[in-house]
């Protein structure tokens, strides 16, 4: 079965939601690259909701001077889009999964290949943590407070992890990875997750 790796900037506070302007996707520093490109020769595909993908597309192939290597990478990779909306995906070598995200994934996941790697789409995240698909998490943590956004795990999730690997940067963010050791279920009271909707919210 292939694993799927959620990969998540995160500021030191706990937010994965992007609502000031901490995260700069072009930024070059050859020591994170170097890691980035470790982590990106060991999947073959990635994993995002609608509204992340339509933000990557509209991205990433426009940038002709990218010499972090992610266009190249981007544009080669297999993309898988979670979407019920979505008819045309717009950008070369991706896929669209419609139908429940849950199973769709599960059925991706029982398929020959290496590392699927997941990112963004926070609601799509929650749905795949909250199932117990997710089989790594890699935190890339940003030295700054935003104080308000969504975070990481879904309310009331409680999972194990095993810290992998911990690495820190001179401009002060930090690498983290960590294997689901052992995952139990959402709080009873946890609101249920309305599958259909995931690709459409914010990523």
């Amino acid at each position: 079965m292939r694993p799927l790796v959620l990969t998540q900037n995160v500021t030191a506070d706990g937010s994965i939601e992007m609502l000031d302007d901490w995260f700069d996707p072009s930024a070059d520093d050859s020591d994170q690259l170097e890691i980035t490109a470790r982590g990106s020769a060991a999947c073959n595909a990635i994993l995002l909701g609608r509204k992340t993908f339509e933000d990557f597309r509209g991205y990433w192939p426009q940038q002709a001077d990218d010499t972090t290597g992610i266009t190249d990478e981007l544009n080669a990779l297999q993309k898988y889009v979670v979407s019920s909306t979505m008819t045309d995906p717009g950008w070369q070598n991706s896929t669209i999964l419609s139908g429940d995200p849950v199973a769709q994934v599960r059925g991706l996941k029982a398929t020959e290949g290496e590392e699927i790697s997941l990112t963004g789409s926070i609601t799509l995240c929650h749905a795949l943590i909250a199932a117990g698909l997710v089989d790594a998490y890699v935190l890339w943590t940003y030295p700054y407070v935003q104080g308000r956004g969504r975070r990481l795990f879904p309310e009331g999730h409680v999972e194990s992890l095993e810290l992998v690997e911990h690495l820190s940067f001179a401009s002060g963010i930090t690498y983290t990875r960590w294997n689901a050791a052992r995952a139990r279920q959402t709080a009873p009271d946890a609101p249920p997750e309305h599958h259909s909707e995931h690709e459409e919210e914010s990523p």
